[in-house]
Order: C-alpha cells, then sequence, then structure tokens
C-alpha cells in the first residue's frame, strides 16, 4: 500500500508556480472549482490551493482548504502525473460537505 500523505514536494509552494500554472495551465470548471493544469518540469504531481476572501472568514476558508487537501490525500493514485493542479474555489462554496467536493472534483479530474 502507497503512503498516504501530502508531503512537501506534492505541494505547490512559490508564488511563481501559481503564476506560470495561472499563466501557461488549462482550466476545467465546475460549479463550485476552477481546476488549473500545468506541465510541471520536476516529474512531481503538485496539488495548490486558492481560496479568497469572497468564499467567507479565515474559519471557513480552512476547512474548504482542509477538504480539498484530504481529496488530493486520498485520490493522488489517480490524478495525471507530473502536473501542477490548482485548485480555485468559488464564492458559494462554504457549505459543502466532503462528500460533494470528492464528487465535484472527480469529475473534474475525469474530464482532463
Amino acid at each position: 500500500m502507497e503512503k498516504q500523505s501530502f508531503e512537501k514536494k506534492e505541494r505547490v509552494r512559490k508564488r511563481k508556480s501559481y503564476l506560470n500554472s495561472y499563466q501557461r495551465g488549462t482550466r476545467v470548471h465546475s460549479n463550485n472549482f476552477t481546476v488549473i493544469l500545468s506541465p510541471n518540469p520536476s516529474g512531481e504531481k503538485r496539488f495548490g490551493v486558492t481560496v479568497s476572501k469572497k468564499v467567507g472568514n479565515a474559519v471557513k476558508r480552512n476547512r474548504i482548504k482542509r477538504l480539498l487537501k484530504e481529496f488530493f490525500r486520498l485520490n493522488k493514485d489517480g490524478l495525471p502525473d507530473s502536473r501542477d493542479m490548482v485548485v480555485v474555489a468559488k464564492k458559494d462554496v462554504s457549505s459543502l460537505k466532503y462528500q460533494d467536493v470528492c464528487l465535484e472534483l472527480a469529475g473534474l479530474f475525469k474530464k482532463k
């Protein structure tokens, strides 16, 4: 069984990496999320999250970040290799449950 953690090398951490993803990536939209996929030169699949203040206060934003990171942690084997994946949360996402997040993101990643 493969390790199910969210390691440092699997995170998009630098502002420059986010900006490269925004400029060069392809976007897939749903009701609550936008996923930006861009090529990654390191060969690792990396995951990043963007949640703006439009979503709500810090408690709501952090909850959404935790749900998205948990989705990546448990489903990273089925996600594309050598890609940076940045998930942008839209405005009315704070009321979603984990199952809703999983269904919506799984559908988005199947499109690509």
